[in-house]
């Protein structure tokens, strides 16, 4: 596999790791629609363990968060790269398990947040933030205007302690906006615009 351009340019990303929100699995329409959209790019779409083993409700944070790393280096291995080759991320929950396993020191070339669960619908005061300014690499946020998980002023506001370059994007919608290729168009150009050193 050609590692694409060198040199100053840096290197391409060589895979995209995709995970789900706690009630959905990997055949989500969005990650399923992302799938396509980022081909010929290798992208590999998991389940947590609850969803494996048939469970309702999500994985506690360290058991989903483990999942992640074991899933990134085991799709790093098939391609022949190391993690910091891959981007990835997730929808709701799973950009937020993705999130916090960057957070605690996976290393990815970047990590794609979709529809990321700010605080729980109605409660502003509980907010999921701790860990946003340990992630240093470039971050891609795309979220409906109407979510009600996290508002764009809220996201533009505690998004950006993210230490790394923040990229957000809204799109019509809720917490799970429509029309895909309004997501799926998003990803692919920023995906496409990374060079890993």
């Amino acid at each position: 596999m050609s590692d694409g351009p060198t040199g100053d340019a840096g290197r391409t990303v060589a895979g995209v790791l995709l995970t789900p929100g706690a009630g959905a699995g990997r055949d989500h329409r969005t990650l399923v629609a992302l799938e396509r959209d980022l081909a010929p790019l290798p992208v590999r779409r998991v389940d947590f363990p609850n969803r494996r083993a048939g469970r309702r409700g999500p994985d506690r944070p360290e058991a989903a968060i483990a999942c992640v790393v074991e899933e990134a280096t085991a799709f790093a291995e098939e391609l022949g790269v190391g993690t910091d080759r891959l981007v990835v991320g997730g929808r709701s929950f799973g950009g937020r398990m993705c999130s916090m396993a960057v957070a605690q020191g996976l290393p990815v070339a970047g990590l794609v947040l979709l529809s990321y669960p700010l605080h729980p619908p109605g409660r502003p005061d509980r907010l999921r933030v701790e860990h946003l300014p340990q992630i240093q690499v470039p971050v891609l946020a795309v979220s409906g205007l109407r979510d009600p998980f996290g508002t764009p002023e809220e996201l533009d506001l505690h998004l950006r302690t993210v230490a790394g370059p923040l990229t957000l994007v809204t799109v019509a919608g809720d917490h799970a906006p429509r029309d895909d290729t309004s997501v799926t168009s998003e990803v692919v150009a920023w995906v496409n615009s990374l060079r890993v050193p």
